[in-house]
């Protein structure tokens, strides 16, 4: 939000440079992002003084330029070489002096130098309005006033405004300090912690009157709650032009274009009293009548942007007597507003629920100035007094008479908030304890009344218009925030408080898993819970039926919440590969959300990402493409690092994988991880492989939760490894070998694993080619070579028997 310094010293007379003002306005929760310098005129007219043509001769050398001396007020006068047709004898002129920098309609900059023109010096330049910024006229110089001092400064002479301007970072709850004199009256309330008292200068409206009653339109309010207040009056006779120039300087410097005087004003107020208005062509609105309602669903509308817009049932309208003419508080329609045919004007000005004007806004995908305002809640009580104000200012610059008394529709007045305030509870959360005296100087100073005073606390009553100061705690915050947060001290001692937490709670395990994580090489993502309904169709499994949709949706593509982590981290992949981050490894811990009948659950999951090579191609070694067993292996860690063994394996079920495996515990489900299929890949623009891994973070944390730690000693006595080359039928898998040897030898097989695979040349059809070794070792002795070959020979005969292996 911008706010003009010169606009805000009209409500609070503050003679600050702008810096200082500004770190007030942050202590007091006023954010300035940035300070930015406003001219009027680029430049400023530096270098631009008033001159008088002595003497004005044709050029020898040139039939369109004229030779003059020019006085510009210094020891002698000046040799200008001048082409334009009006210059003459006797004139008093801008001239832009050697050195003076002016500016192109563009903005580009050019610098006066000493020159030769046909032959002629020239030391400077007589200037047209347009040259200068004053202006679009190009057909001659500018003739000043005969009566100026030569050698006057340019700036001087004209309506040149110079102004610096606040980018404050408003918080959404600060509805109050929308406009510039909510930003005076937060700034008075902090200058008096500062014991500078100042008056806060309110614009008058005494003298507003009813000049004639030679123009009534009707008010009829049909929807009170979604508009509790509504207030119009027409004003007869106004002329459409352009505004004046202190009006245009005032928008111009917080971002706004000028488009005429009526428009204009109402822009004005919006931002000097944070009231939104609007005005109507009054000879537009059939019947004379103006009616607030909803209209039928599926209504054509057209707004001020040409775009049609089909209405919802929701939507509230000011409609005439024939058809809707406005989006109510946030967008005009083409077919009302006002023009430069426009004679007589319908001023509207109301309060609108904040929730109504929100959801509309967003529905039809308009951000307005008047929808940033009404959607955070004005003041409820200064409608009247911003419609006088506006008629006032248009009846100023653009003529008219206010023909009608004003309509005024507020059949239940919006109350004052009543808070209770103990001062013990203030102490509390402050961290000391502020002077009573201190506090009531505050509150009064925010306009919050104090109702009555005990020795435990006050009754207080806040504006309406503060909507976000309703509890104890929001004035303890308004107390704290004008006192000053740097003002409260600070102790050498510190306290500190012991939970009661187990080793087991989530956000420690996370944190664990994480960290082992991102020592792997993995990065962590977070990425949006609200997705689009789309997605639901790359998977049977899930159900559009079981989706949690957003009542009032941002777009499409955020209409409900994830009911799989795999769609929103396949975005991100997707994003980091479009920009050749193909070699990825990403993780995210997160939540599911799914609708089942009336109720809602949520679950907790760790999704594994992996993509492209787990290691780069350096000098000594390849690049090492990431697979099944790299993902299968960074998983086991996880649970192995938790505690979680003796896991159960099955093929996976879910049709996200093209192959891929179950991990289980017990009856418990750990994680569905594999490689994902190619459609869904598609879908997502993805060419290349991409494994996911779906950890159930609920069961992992309860199985972890149930876990024993054991530890035993390590053994003393030396292991001893044996290998097979075991030549076996297709069918055979790992797995087989694996319960047929632990079957064999309970006690002193320690570990089997599967190190070489081979299948093809030089092995009979239907054959492959498994090396497997075994550890063995005894805890209490070391094995004799008789003890080791009695063990692998019993191996041999099983697996030759039940298998039907042979050895290599």
């Amino acid at each position: 939000m911008k706010i003009s310094y010169n606009w805000l010293k009209q409500f609070i007379k503050i003679d600050w440079d702008a810096e200082k003002t500004g770190e007030l306005l942050t202590d007091l929760g006023l954010e300035i992002e940035g300070i930015e310098a406003y001219e009027s005129v680029k430049g400023g007219l530096n270098g631009i003084v008033v001159g008088e043509v002595l003497t004005c001769e044709q050029h020898p050398n040139a039939d369109r330029l004229k030779l003059t001396t020019v006085d510009i007020g210094a020891d002698a006068p000046v040799q200008i070489v001048c082409g334009a047709p009006n210059v003459a004898k006797g004139q008093k002129v801008p001239v832009a002096t050697i050195g003076t920098t002016l500016y192109t309609a563009e903005g580009e900059a050019w610098k006066i130098k000493k020159g030769k023109i046909r032959g002629e010096e020239s030391h400077g330049m007589i200037c047209a309005e347009d040259e200068l910024g004053l202006g679009e006229s190009h057909d001659g110089i500018m003739v000043l006033d005969a009566d100026l001092k030569i050698g006057a400064p340019a700036a001087e002479v004209f309506e040149i405004e110079n102004d610096q301007v606040f980018e404050i970072g408003l918080t959404p709850n600060r509805a109050d300090a929308m406009s510039h004199y909510g930003v005076a009256r937060d700034l008075k309330a902090g200058l008096l912690q500062k014991e500078v008292a100042l008056e806060l200068i309110t614009p008058s409206v005494s003298s507003y009157h009813v000049d004639a009653r030679s123009l009534k339109i009707d008010v009829d309010v049909k929807d009170k709650e979604k508009c509790p207040r509504y207030c119009g009056v027409t004003i007869s006779g106004v002329k459409v032009e352009t505004s004046p120039s202190w009006l245009q300087h005032r928008l111009k410097s917080i971002g706004l274009s000028p488009i005429n005087n009526i428009v204009d004003i109402t822009n004005y107020v919006l931002h000097e009293l944070g009231q939104p208005l609007h005005a109507f062509d009054a000879q537009k609105i059939s019947g004379n009548k103006v009616v607030v309602k909803t209209c039928k669903a599926g209504t054509k509308f057209t707004t001020l942007d040409e775009v049609v817009r089909e209405l919802h049932s929701d939507d509230l309208m000011i409609c005439d007597g024939e058809k809707p003419m406005c989006i109510a508080g946030v967008f005009g329609g083409i077919d009302s507003g006002v023009s430069e045919n426009t004679r007589d004007i319908f001023l509207e000005s109301a309060y609108f629920n904040p929730v109504s004007i929100r959801k509309t806004a967003k529905r039809h995908g308009l951000n307005t100035d008047a929808s940033f305002r009404f959607e955070r809640g004005i003041d409820p009580n200064i409608t009247e007094y911003a419609l006088k104000r506006a008629a006032l200012l248009i009846c100023e610059v653009a003529g008219g008479e206010i023909t009608s008394d004003i309509s005024d529709s507020y059949p239940v007045k919006i109350d004052d908030f009543q808070v209770r305030l103990s001062f013990d509870n203030a102490k509390k959360l402050i961290g000391e304890e502020i002077p009573r005296e201190t506090i009531k100087s505050i509150l009064t100073s925010l306009d919050i009344k104090v109702n009555n005073v005990t020795e435990a606390g006050l009754g207080l009553t806040v504006p309406a218009y503060r909507n976000d100061v309703q509890r104890e705690a929001d004035i303890i915050e308004e107390i704290l925030r004008v006192y000053g947060y740097n003002n409260v001290g600070t102790t050498e001692k510190l306290n500190a408080s012991i939970s009661n937490s187990t080793r087991f709670e989530d956000y420690k395990l996370q944190n664990i898993i994480g960290n082992q994580l991102a020592s792997q090489g993995f990065f962590e993502i977070m990425t949006n819970s609200l997705t689009t309904p789309d997605y639901i169709e790359l998977s049977d499994q899930l159900n559009a039926e079981h989706n949690v949709e957003m009542l009032n949706p941002l777009s499409n593509d955020l209409g409900v919440m994830r009911q799989s982590l795999l769609f929103s981290g396949l975005e991100a992949v997707a994003h980091n590969i479009n920009r050749k981050r193909g070699d990825l490894k990403l993780f995210e811990f997160g939540k599911s959300y799914h609708q089942y009948n009336e109720s809602r659950e949520e679950y907790k999951h760790l999704s594994l990402f992996v993509t492209g090579n787990k290691s780069k191609e350096r000098w000594n070694s390849k690049a090492s493409p990431s697979d099944f067993f790299y993902l299968k292996g960074t998983i086991e860690g996880i649970l192995e690092r938790l505690g979680l063994n003796n896991l159960r394996s099955a093929p996976v079920k879910s049709d996200l994988f093209s192959e891929g495996m179950t991990l289980s515990l017990g009856k418990k489900k750990l994680v569905d991880f594999g490689l994902v299929k190619k459609s869904i890949l598609k879908s997502f623009g993805i060419s290349q492989q991409v494994l996911f891994a779906n950890l159930n973070w609920d069961n992992v944390l309860d199985m972890a939760k149930h876990n024993t730690i054991k530890f035993k000693a390590i053994p003393k006595y030396p292991e001893v490894r044996r290998d097979f080359a075991l030549l076996i039928d297709s069918s055979v898998t790992f797995e087989d070998i694996f319960t047929s040897a632990k079957q064999t030898e309970k006690q002193l097989l320690k570990t089997i694993n599967l190190f070489d695979v081979y299948e093809g040349k030089n092995l009979p059809e239907g054959k492959k080619s498994y090396a497997v070794s075994f550890t063995l070792q005894d805890e209490n002795k070391t094995l004799t070579d008789k003890q080791i070959d009695k063990i692998m020979s019993k191996l041999q005969s099983n697996f030759e028997s039940k298998l039907g292996a042979e050895l290599r």
